[in-house]
């Protein structure tokens, strides 16, 4: 073979290598820097977290001691409904007795005057009981509202302080708070917390 086509067969060869080379470098480099970006975007989040949320939707629904204050509501909200009606019907009762006395002539001019005086009276009373009750119950449910939030609250006080929390937010369907991930979800935990504690206390009173 002549030198001319040995030299020429080397200069492919090494022309192989050096692209051999190139392509192998690059693939590991493009390889490392895959593996760089899936340290720094892992597929669920572990260790330990200062800012977490509840969902309030889910934890009302679920908590003994919201319940147990809306139903004594409810009861109350029966109690003024029952008296209102109660009231309603006698002076339905009332104004049904006057008109027929009139219409039949059983009573005086004077005595129908009088009479309409008193049912003027009597309808104001109830439209005045009406307002008094509504706004009794408004207070008292406001009030429900405050405990529940109060007891909230003084738990989750506790509960931050041993799990080294330093922010606990408030989530609502609609609210403010529009995404997070499932780990920072600590509402069944809280939900568990604070209804072992409300049925234990509870239990003291009747024991009381």
């Amino acid at each position: 073979m002549k030198k001319g086509s040995i030299s020429i067969i080397i200069n492919i060869v090494l022309a192989a290598a050096v692209i051999v080379l190139y392509v192998l470098h690059f693939q590991g480099s493009t390889v490392e820097v895959a593996g760089k970006k899936k340290e720094t975007r892992p597929d669920s989040i572990t260790g330990d977290f200062q800012i977490v949320y509840v969902n309030m939707d889910t934890l009302l629904q679920n908590y003994d001691r919201f319940f147990d204050l809306q139903q004594e509501l409810g009861d109350k909200q029966e109690k003024m409904k029952a008296e209102l009606n109660t009231k309603s019907r006698a002076y339905e009762q009332g104004v049904g007795d006057f008109q027929n006395k009139v219409s039949k002539g059983l009573v005086t001019r004077s005595r129908a005057q009088e009479l309409e005086r008193e049912l003027m009276q009597e309808q104001q009373s109830l439209l005045q009981l009406r307002e008094t009750l509504t706004s009794q119950l408004a207070e008292e449910e406001m009030v429900m509202n405050r405990q529940i939030m109060y007891s909230i609250t003084d738990f989750l006080k506790e509960y931050s302080a041993d799990k080294d929390y330093k922010y606990i937010l408030s989530n609502t369907f609609g609210g403010p708070l529009l995404y997070t991930e499932d780990a920072l979800n600590i509402t069944r935990d809280i939900i568990e917390g604070l209804n072992s504690e409300y049925n234990a206390s509870k239990e003291e009173d009747e024991t009381e």
